[in-house]
């Protein structure tokens, strides 16, 4: 922007700049030593950009706003000795943790059920200090360098005129950004898809994204990726749910985490790392490691357990821990390094540079939930909020007035184990703003994911795509973005330009091809079902003993029962009511068992609530319609329903066949074993692709 002495008002200019005013030819590439070496510090325009960034909002974080925390221990299997010298993943150790999830582009008043990349940070307190594995729920992300991570958050964030929508990605700047910067393809693949919508924090799976390294007692390095996978799979939500979700409950995910925990059901992941020779090329099968928009299959690196993360407990005071808890990349340990990812390199400087502003200042690892609880002494001093009391008058190094204290780790004086910067060589390079060739194929495993999943879950992605688009006003952002599906597939092209009313384009350039990867896919496998939650239709004239055993049943399988009947009150058995018809909703319930078939109960007025005008199906005058209104939804979303008794007969009067995928009938006694049986997958798979 200039000055203009005439009004003293600024006009902004067509040149990007510095603010300074100094003119930049790139801000698409950090300054690095080669394409594949260590970013510099002397880039200037990266250290503005991101600084300026990271002091964007006071206080709120500026992305991953919106979460939710826990806290629990790690316990080491020792298969990781072999490749690491971290202590804490010694065989037995055990090691406490606190959990932040949450999600990217929303606020904190935002809900929890958007379609979003969700984060997945894990703080450490090992006896060698903290170390924070800080990913995601997707192992691949938006950018290859750090300095574009402005630029992607900008976009996604609500439009700066009127700040909205709020924590969505279906508008004209986001979809301008990701159809104009194509590395962004494969990651918004992901949120695309059921991925994007988790069904709880406790059926999501995490990635440090990033490539590290490992170094063993002896030295020796491998590169690893970290995931974490949960105990009862991974699971998600879809569209309609999620729309319903945040009406109904917009504290959904951080609602059921809390819930869990206090229940005796506490979520569980086994940490694993896929590993890889730590080479000069820092390739594996062709897919280049440095390069964050890339993920690695399954089927060609195994993921190798070496550990597991149990939370049991939740947080006292959400702003004390869930809020003030501070996460840095660079938060090592003995055992652990970094490599030359471009985009890890800026989030080593980016994190911390963030806690000056929204901790107020240098000392945020003195708030009691960032405390290592292992012993400190790092000679820093003095700055806003020190609530140390320090001993001793020399903290600097080398001294002889405290006796040389604090001693190198390793030296005499201290047994403890130094971290070591792996001595790693940087091959002879131009000083430049590049990528390396590697990083140009922006739509191979964008493609890969897409043909990897079931005929469901593909629909499903189809679906994100057209309602996404659709959002966006300008015809050139959706024309621009259907040309990039079509280098990525020619069927969801054309699945999404139907939606749109637009041609569908021809590709145009060549993809290379790559196996598919079944892991990807949610379809398929069977996982066990702790935790998740069975609404139990009946009413006040139901059998008092068929209440009580499947009410018995559900605690014995490690379900969650809750009673729904027309009114509140007690039931025959003298069990309080959990929901009535009026405050029951779909999202509640992972499966339902239907005992009864209950009338219209006398608050079912349209007029006072709408749920009450659904129409009723030609013989289901006879039934309450906002069970007709929960069965339907129920079965669209093909969620079981185990029909029991004399709730035999109510699909019928639903409008729903009683013969299909996901639908049972079984005595009361068997009812719970039944829906166990069907909840293991999730939902009734075979129904949606019958559609």
């Amino acid at each position: 922007m200039t000055t203009t002495p005439e009004s003293g008002t600024k006009q902004q200019g067509k040149t990007l700049t510095t603010s300074q005013g100094a003119p930049l030819r790139d801000t698409n590439h950090s300054l690095k030593a080669g394409p594949r070496g260590p970013v510099l510090l002397q880039d200037h325009h990266l250290r503005e950009k991101i600084t300026h960034f990271d002091h964007e909002r006071i206080p709120e974080r500026v992305v991953h706003a919106r979460g939710a925390g826990a806290h629990g221990t790690f316990v080491g299997y020792g298969t990781a000795e072999k490749l690491s010298c971290a202590a804490f993943l010694a065989d037995g150790v055990e090691t406490p943790v606190f959990v932040r999830f949450s999600t990217v582009a929303g606020s904190r008043g935002s809900a929890d059920t958007v379609r979003d990349t969700r984060g997945f940070a894990t703080k450490f307190y090992t006896s060698d200090g903290v170390f924070d594995l800080v990913g995601n729920n997707i192992p691949v992300f938006f950018i290859q360098d750090g300095i574009k991570f402005p630029d992607v958050v900008h976009s996604v964030k609500p439009h700066p005129d009127l700040e909205i929508p709020q924590a969505q990605s279906a508008h004209d700047t986001f979809w301008d950004f990701v159809s104009l910067h194509t590395e962004a393809q494969a990651h918004t693949m992901w949120v695309m898809s059921d991925r994007g919508i988790p069904r709880s924090y406790r059926t999501m799976e995490g990635f440090g994204v990033h490539t590290f390294r490992l170094v063993d007692a002896d030295g020796g390095t491998s590169l690893v990726k970290f995931h974490w996978k949960p105990k009862l799979g991974v699971h998600s939500l879809i569209w309609e749910e999620a729309l319903l979700t945040n009406g109904v409950d917009p504290d959904f995910h951080r609602r059921d985490l809390a819930a869990a925990i206090e229940s005796g059901a506490f979520p569980e992941w086994e940490l694993g790392i896929q590993v890889f020779p730590d080479n000069e090329e820092q390739m594996f099968e062709g897919i280049d490691l440095l390069d964050p928009t890339k993920f690695v299959p399954e089927e060609l690196a195994p993921v190798q357990p070496i550990g597991k993360m149990v939370l049991n407990r939740n947080p006292t005071n959400y702003f004390a821990e869930t809020e003030q808890v501070a996460f840095h990349p660079g938060h090592l340990v003995p055992g652990i390094d970094v490599t030359n990812d471009a985009l890890l390199q800026v989030r080593l400087f980016s994190y911390i540079d963030t806690q000056l502003t929204r901790l107020g200042g240098p000392n945020f690892s003195q708030i009691p939930i960032n405390r290592p609880h292992a012993d400190v002494n790092d000679m820093l001093r003095d700055g806003f909020h020190q609530d140390d009391v320090h001993e001793g008058i020399a903290p600097y190094h080398p001294n002889s007035l405290d006796g040389g204290c604090p001693f190198m780790a390793g030296a005499e004086g201290s047994a403890r184990m130094p971290f070591i910067d792996v001595p790693e060589h940087i091959a002879e390079a131009v000083k430049e703003r590049r990528n390396p060739a590697t990083f140009d194929d922006h739509y191979s495993q964008a493609r890969m994911f897409y043909r990897s999943l079931g005929a469901q879950e593909r629909l499903h992605v189809q679906q994100a795509y057209s309602f996404e688009l659709g959002k966006c006003a300008s015809e050139a952002v959706r024309a621009r973005q259907l040309q990039a599906l079509a280098n990525i597939d020619a069927d969801l092209c054309a699945a999404v330009a139907l939606g749109l009313g637009l041609p569908a384009p021809s590709a145009d350039r060549e993809v290379q091809e790559r196996e598919p990867s079944p892991a990807v896919s949610q379809v398929g496998a069977s996982w066990p079902v702790d935790g998740r939650v069975v609404g139990i239709v009946a009413d006040h004239a139901s059998d008092a003993a068929a209440i009580e055993t499947v009410v018995a049943e559900a605690h014995r399988n490690g379900l969650k029962p809750l009673l729904v009947a027309p009114t509140g009150g007690t039931l025959a058995d003298g069990s309080p009511v959990d929901r009535t018809f009026l405050t029951a909703r779909s999202i509640e319930f992972d499966a339902l068992v239907v005992l009864a078939v209950p009338a219209p109960a006398a608050d079912a007025v349209p007029d006072l609530d709408g749920k009450a005008g659904t129409p009723s199906p030609p013989g289901g005058e006879g039934l309450d319609p906002r069970l007709i209104l929960l069965l339907q939804e129920v079965y669209r979303q093909a969620k079981a329903i185990v029909l029991s008794g004399p709730g035999g007969s109510v699909m019928a009067g639903a409008g729903l066949p009683a013969e299909s995928p996901g639908v049972v009938a079984a005595e009361p006694a068997g009812a719970v074993e039944a829906a166990v049986g069907l909840l293991g997958t999730h939902r009734a798979w075979e129904r949606l692709a019958r559609r």
